[in-house]
């Protein structure tokens, strides 16, 4: 696994090119998201991105990127639009399993003021 796998997972996303979602997601894939049950298996990943997701549009900026052969983190950005049209631009951090050489399990985080 490398940095540019990574890359390509955000790449694939703002793209809204949800059909290469197998290129980077493991067919059993577990991806937990704040607000959500965890998704369980491709097919729910995919209704998600297609279907759920509350972002219209958008660009994931990336500002580090860690990986190993079988777990990896990465930090940064999202700057877009909301499907209602209100604006978004919210940090974030993926820490992520490796497994066949693809994401077996996902888990993110965004960060909101405490206060």
């Amino acid at each position: 696994m490398n940095e540019a796998f990574v890359r390509t997972l955000f790449d694939i996303v703002d793209a809204r090119d949800f059909d290469r979602l197998p290129e980077v997601f493991h067919p059993r894939v577990v991806y937990e998201r704040p607000g959500y049950a965890p998704f369980e298996g491709l097919e729910r990943l995919d209704r998600f991105y297609r279907h759920e997701r509350v972002i219209a549009c958008g660009q994931h900026r990336l500002d580090i990127v860690v990986v190993s052969d079988t777990h990896g983190v990465c930090t940064g950005r999202f700057v877009g639009t909301h499907r209602d049209g209100s604006a978004i631009d919210e940090r974030f951090a993926d820490v992520y399993t490796f497994q066949d050489g693809r994401i077996r399990h996902r888990t993110s985080y965004f960060f909101r003021p405490a206060v």
